[in-house]
């Protein structure tokens, strides 16, 4: 978030390296046989294995990054919305919703890159989708609500995420999908401890997360989903994000 300490999100680089965890082949990403293709596809697999298979009006993402996840929305939701604090981020999502397709690369050993093309899959209208630059903590009032809310990956990266779950309730409209996706990895260069949903000796983070939406969202089941971002050509992050599903009451 442009904070120092913190991650870049405006940065080259890591746009790269999302456009590949987000366009990217399962064999461009895990060419190695000894890795399982399973754990490619993330952005894809939010919406196929979370959302029900069922044509909704309006759908929102919250911490979109390059887009994938928002674009695969619009193959059930008439309208989409995407919104990411960073700049970057929303950039590319727009060049790839103009252009449908978006050259990058990767450090692969070194000085040493190799070039892929992002591209928006087949069978999805790029129109139905808006993307935003905005911050999670205070979202444009004049969203209006949405069938189904995403959220992946975001929590422990705000610096106030009750923040972001109180405007929860006025998103989603009654009986719609709420989804978060979280490793709940707590740092203190992204979140104050005192900020902190569980992280703490004797505090889940899934299970205080259930009760601070408890009195407008019903727990519909949780899961583990696990996924790699490469960085370069033998080198990976592993993450396992906890996901639960509410409905709006």
């Amino acid at each position: 978030m442009g904070v120092a300490g913190q991650v870049d999100y405006e940065s080259h680089r890591l746009t790269s390296e999302y456009l590949h965890f987000h366009y990217g082949d399962a064999k461009e990403v895990v060419p190695w046989e000894s890795l399982p293709a399973s754990l490619t596809g993330y952005p894809q697999r939010l919406i196929t294995e979370r959302f029900p298979a069922e044509r909704v009006g309006r759908g929102l993402e919250v911490g979109c990054a390059v887009g994938r996840s928002s674009f695969e929305m619009a193959r059930f939701c008439d309208e989409v919305v995407g919104i990411d604090y960073s700049s970057a981020f929303i950039s590319t999502c727009n060049q790839l919703k103009v252009g449908n397709s978006l050259a990058y690369e990767i450090e692969m050993q070194g000085d040493r890159r190799k070039g892929f093309v992002a591209t928006v899959p087949q069978g999805i209208d790029p129109s139905r989708v808006q993307f935003i630059q905005g911050d999670a903590h205070e979202l444009p009032a004049d969203l209006g609500s949405f069938d189904w809310v995403l959220g992946a990956n975001l929590l422990c990266r705000l610096h106030h995420p009750r923040r972001f779950l109180r405007q929860l309730p006025g998103l989603v409209k009654q009986g719609g999908i709420l989804v978060l996706n979280s490793p709940f990895t707590w740092m203190p260069q992204h979140t104050e401890p005192s900020e902190w949903i569980g992280g703490k000796e004797g505090e889940d983070s899934a299970r205080i997360l259930q009760s601070i939406l408890d009195s407008d969202f019903e727990l519909i089941d949780e899961t583990q989903m696990p996924f790699l971002i490469r960085e370069t050509e033998r080198k990976y992050q592993l993450t396992v994000a906890h996901s639960g599903k509410w409905r709006r009451r």
